[in-house]
């Protein structure tokens, strides 16, 4: 994938001439990116991996089997610990730097497996989820801020995909693990049923796979797997640099000028240097210390975050982890009652996931972020109304049953459509709304702020994540799949009239131009609001004495309001 130089009004993006930028053009760049990214299959295969986890555990643990409520906890309790986890890993990145938030984030996910996968009880498994959670939480706030550090604006929103390309593929690989566990199971024993009767089945299943199958704590390899690729990520990241952006905003400049020697041409080298300095005197100028509340204090950073939280919010709200949760159950919904053949479409939507992660990266840098996520969130309202009629109508028609290949397969007309509408409701959402709220959230924050509002953007996705996935069942259960389907089409509007109202293009601007637009941004807004009440006073006096207020102050700021817009209009031209 090429990618031309894209031409800014900032010196350092001056492309040499005839000069292409690709993904793959520095292996340096491609490997600090890869290695971040491994903390996103972490976050995918944990999400996704539980659900066939939990038909062990509640094998094992009898209290687990009875009681509901222990269910939902291991489930959501990874959820809690991951809303804790983004909260502090903003504050942890501003404070300690992007790599070691990644090698804490490393040790406790490690951590959280091992107790996992020798939890004696259902109560220690909790403890075990809830450290990995918080493993994830981290590294879903360090990940993007990491990769977007160190890369090239061109192409940064890219890379910054790949990360959520680990994410849908770490997915892809808890589903089949899901599978696989399932079929072997159910194959061997049929297979061997066959042969020999019930008694020979069950024989062979103890004898053949006792180490997996049969044998209590099949969930704790499931589990207990996911340290493995942690521990990779830990010694890798021991080998790479820390961001050079936190680098020299900490004053250990040579540092970050030999990571950006590696990263950049000498011919674009000296800009680059030229730009972390502007920007650290700025920062040197605004604060002294970074602190929370100074994100809602400070009015550009205010409506960053704004917009940032907004899209992460708008990600889960418009129905991705519903589909991705509980894409087995809305496939039994739609008629199809086998486990397996419910598990199986399940991967199907899963990969599918994946591929069109794929074609976002190559999508986000040429398209644009604004433009990517408007039409990715006009497909998903379209095939959210196609799943609502789907269920609608799904009473109504007569069922088709094949005992043949799958065993309690009964579907009707509109199942199909239900399975129609979630295959274009994933092709829409994958390549849009699923990298580019965590790419633009990796570039639309100062320096100084973009750990602390990374994590706090990242906590709003984690709590909106919980929120979906702890009601979607009861308001089915409540007004029905149709209506619930409807709800989330009706969100997804909300979204884009969202990203239409406050989301800004910030395809291959420098972290400097995407600065200088939120305060522009802001300055303009206070002058709007200075024009309108100086026009609402001028309305609200109408009598012989109004010449001396029309050289009052109000006056003065609606005019200075629409010069301000004027200048604003030209520069735009």
């Amino acid at each position: 994938m090429t990618m031309d130089m894209v031409p800014s009004h900032s010196s350092y993006m001056d492309p040499i001439p005839g000069k292409r930028i690709t993904y793959f053009s520095n292996r340096y760049v491609l490997g600090l990116t890869v290695t971040a990214g491994i903390g996103g299959l972490l976050f995918g295969y944990d999400t996704g991996v539980i659900s066939g986890a939990l038909l062990y555990i509640r094998n094992d643990f009898e209290v687990v089997d009875k009681s509901s409520l222990l269910q939902e906890t291991i489930v959501s309790m990874a959820l809690v610990g991951a809303m804790l986890g983004a909260a502090t890993g903003g504050w942890m990145n501003d404070r300690y730097g992007r790599k070691t938030a990644t090698l804490i984030a490393d040790v406790v996910f490690a951590i959280g497996s091992i107790v996992m996968c020798a939890a004696p009880d259902a109560y220690v498994l909790i403890v075990g989820r809830l450290l990995v959670g918080l493993g994830v939480g981290v590294a879903s706030v360090t990940a993007p801020v990491y990769i977007a550090e160190a890369s090239p604006s061109e192409i940064r929103g890219g890379l910054v995909g790949t990360n959520v390309l680990m994410i849908t593929g770490g997915q892809f690989l808890s589903y089949l693990v899901n599978l696989a566990f399932t079929e072997t199971h159910v194959k061997t024993m049929k297979e061997d049923e066959a042969k020999g009767g019930l008694a020979a089945g069950v024989y062979s299943c103890f004898f053949k796979f006792c180490l997996i199958i049969q044998v209590p704590g099949t969930w704790r390899w499931m589990l207990g797997a996911a340290a493995v690729p942690a521990v990779i990520q830990f010694f890798l990241m021991l080998c790479l640099p820390e961001s050079p952006h936190w680098l020299y905003m900490h004053d250990d400049k040579a540092k970050a000028i030999a990571v950006l020697a590696k990263i950049y041409d000498p011919d674009r080298l000296g800009d680059e240097v030229e730009q972390l300095a502007l920007a650290a005197e700025e920062d040197d100028r605004s604060k002294e210390s970074v602190h929370f509340l100074d994100v809602f204090k400070i009015k550009e950073i205010r409506i960053a975050f704004f917009a940032g939280a907004g899209l992460q919010a708008f990600q889960q709200f418009s129905g991705i982890n519903t589909v991705m949760y509980y894409s087995p159950t809305i496939v039994q919904m739609a008629g199809f009652t086998s486990n397996r053949l419910a598990l199986l479409l399940s991967l199907i939507v899963a990969a599918m996931n994946a591929s069109g992660t794929v074609l976002g990266i190559y999508l986000i840098d040429r398209f644009g972020r604004r433009k990517l996520a408007l039409c990715s969130l006009a497909g998903v309202i379209l095939s959210l109304v196609v799943l609502s009629m789907a269920f609608f109508f799904h009473s109504s028609d007569s069922a088709i049953c094949n005992t043949s290949f799958f065993h309690d397969f009964c579907v009707n007309g509109s199942g199909w459509l239900a399975i129609v509408g979630l295959t274009l409701y994933i092709c829409f959402f994958s390549p849009g709304m699923g990298p580019v709220p965590w790419a633009v959230n990796s570039e639309i924050y100062p320096d100084a702020y973009r750990g602390i509002c990374g994590g706090m953007s990242a906590t709003v996705n984690w709590v909106s994540n919980l929120i979906v996935s702890q009601t979607f069942l009861t308001i089915v259960s409540a007004i029905g799949t149709a209506g619930t389907f409807l709800i989330i089409a009706g969100i997804a509007v909300l979204a884009a009239l969202f990203v239409l109202a406050f989301v800004p293009e910030t395809k291959g601007m420098s972290f400097d131009q995407v600065e200088k637009l939120w305060k522009e941004r802001a300055s303009a807004s206070n002058s709007f609001y200075e024009g309108w009440l100086g026009m609402s006073a001028t309305n609200s006096f109408l009598e012989p004495a109004t010449s001396s207020f029309h050289e009052g102050p109000a006056s003065s700021s609606f005019h200075e309001g629409l010069l301000n817009s004027d200048k604003k209009e030209k520069n735009e031209v």
